[in-house]
């Protein structure tokens, strides 16, 4: 126990000094001139917008507002794809009905949604959580498909020997066999849920992240604009951190 303690403190410190690492070698390099500030900030001129920013209270208030249409959709997709992706995975004819349509979704990118959208619910919270929805729908029931083809067919049949119905066998067998891959597979599918969001800010929004990045964009305040890339990333990874709390509860049996 205190040899997996050593190395996984030993792992964080690699990490951390990587990163410390690399953040000085990018600001050297902008105070000795290597890179044009105009085009990449120092981190320490970031820093400051962040404190900037989090005084005047609209780095929070952006944060927020992503997280929420970024957590609002992923979750109507979740609720969407787990109960139609089990049935889909577990039913040969279901899934030949719905097959071509998510043939037909899963190539379009979240910003081919984005006129559509506007036309039907205009620059509201509405329009931003359809393009989430619509944009994170068809790869995440193509993982909960793939997840419950994957579950031993002969847990199946030894649950329907006893007596089993279809949806006693969905609930009590396939849902519990695939739910480790599927929480995988709904990890990938949060990213892409960012990138969503980020893709319809960036066109029609009042706050938010992706709107933070344009703004800056548009008054070359390019320390805004590497600020909102890092707090994307720092969102998601705090969130990333809390699903993997939460996958231990609801795994702790394996």
């Amino acid at each position: 126990m205190n040899n997996a303690r050593s190395e996984k403190y030993s792992l964080f410190m690699i990490s951390t000094l990587s990163v410390l690492i690399f953040v000085s070698l990018w600001e050297l390099s902008t105070r000795l001139g290597l890179i044009d500030p105009i085009f990449l900030p120092a981190p320490s001129d970031v820093f400051q917008r962040a404190v900037r920013t989090l005084e005047n209270g609209t780095l929070v208030a952006n944060v927020l507002a992503s997280t929420r249409r970024v957590m609002i959709g992923f979750l109507m997709s979740v609720a969407v794809s787990v109960p139609l992706g089990l049935v889909l995975g577990s039913s040969r004819r279901a899934c030949a009905v719905f097959d071509p349509i998510i043939s037909l979704l899963r190539p379009l990118p979240s910003m081919s949604w984005i006129p559509l959208s506007l036309l039907w619910f205009g620059i509201t919270e509405t329009q931003k959580y359809s393009i989430v929805f619509m944009g994170t729908i068809a790869p995440a029931l193509l993982y909960v498909i793939d997840a419950t083809r994957n579950v031993d067919k002969v847990l199946i049949q030894a649950a329907r020997n006893m007596g089993a119905s279809h949806y006693q066998v969905m609930r009590h067998v396939i849902l519990p066999a695939s739910l480790s891959q599927i929480i995988i597979g709904f990890k990938i599918i949060l990213g892409l849920a960012w990138t969503c969001v980020i893709s319809a800010e960036l066109i029609a929004a009042k706050e938010g992240l992706g709107f933070m990045i344009m703004n800056g964009k548009e008054f070359f305040q390019t320390d805004t604009v590497v600020l909102g890339m890092v707090m994307i990333s720092l969102t998601v990874l705090i969130i990333d951190a809390l699903l993997r709390r939460i996958e231990k509860r609801v795994l702790a049996w394996k």
